[in-house]
């Protein structure tokens, strides 16, 4: 029988991240854009994001919410070396995420304290997540691999473990309530909340309507299902 105690992220921030409902996946370009695409996205009701290490400016943008914004449950995505967790640890972000399963950064982040989520797309990346420690998984790239379907008919052999997932790649607000209505999902990631070409045209307004609208969304299926 497969392990089944949970190593990898905190009881708070995977509480944090299922009250969410939603994570915002960003890509910054520019310092200056940090702190108003934060504010946006708060404006219309997400308040968890995943910004992502693919900008030199990634982590000082980072760590311009993180201070300034303490109300954010702030995840770093694409983390893929050793050093870059313990970077995250050591400014205290709130969690990581990876598009794959990589056992040094998991074992990484466990030394290091950080709330972690590894990438999975297949049975055996499960299996190798759960041997881990890994409860609450990214399933990427959600839409290209079957979406909500393939997901249900992955995880069946491995329901009695209470598995969790953040969904991401292919999401937006056509295809996201049949994840969000799915026991499986914890919350689903989007970049097309805050897109790149929003964020470099500083559309706040446009962003703050997409938060709001897959808020609202998220708490019209949750109130359904109880």
């Amino acid at each position: 029988m497969l392990p089944t105690e949970q190593k990898a992220m905190s009881p708070e921030i995977i509480k944090k991240i299922d009250e969410a409902g939603a994570v915002a996946v960003l890509v910054i370009d520019e310092l200056k854009h940090a702190l108003p695409l934060a504010n946006a996205l708060l404006a219309g009701g997400v308040n968890a994001i995943e910004l992502t290490l693919r900008t030199p400016v990634a982590l000082e943008a980072a760590a311009l919410i993180k201070k300034n914004l303490p109300e954010i449950n702030l995840g770093i995505g694409t983390v893929l070396t050793v050093e870059q967790v313990k970077a995250v640890a050591d400014l205290g972000f709130d969690f990581a995420v990876a598009p794959g399963c990589n056992p040094r950064i998991v074992e990484a982040a466990q030394k290091y304290g950080l709330s972690y989520a590894p990438g999975v797309s297949t049975a055996s990346e499960i299996e190798l997540a759960v041997e881990l420690g890994c409860r609450i998984l990214k399933y990427f790239p959600a839409e290209s691999m079957g979406g909500i379907n393939y997901l249900k008919n992955m995880v069946a052999p491995y329901q009695y473990l209470e598995l969790k997932f953040i969904p991401l790649g292919g999401l937006n607000i056509t295809n996201a309530a049949g994840y969000i209505e799915s026991d499986l999902i914890t919350a689903i990631g989007g970049s097309w909340i805050a897109n790149r070409p929003l964020i470099q045209t500083e559309n706040w307004d446009a962003i703050t309507a997409n938060a709001k609208e897959i808020s609202d969304l998220i708490t019209q299926i949750r109130k359904k299902s109880k």
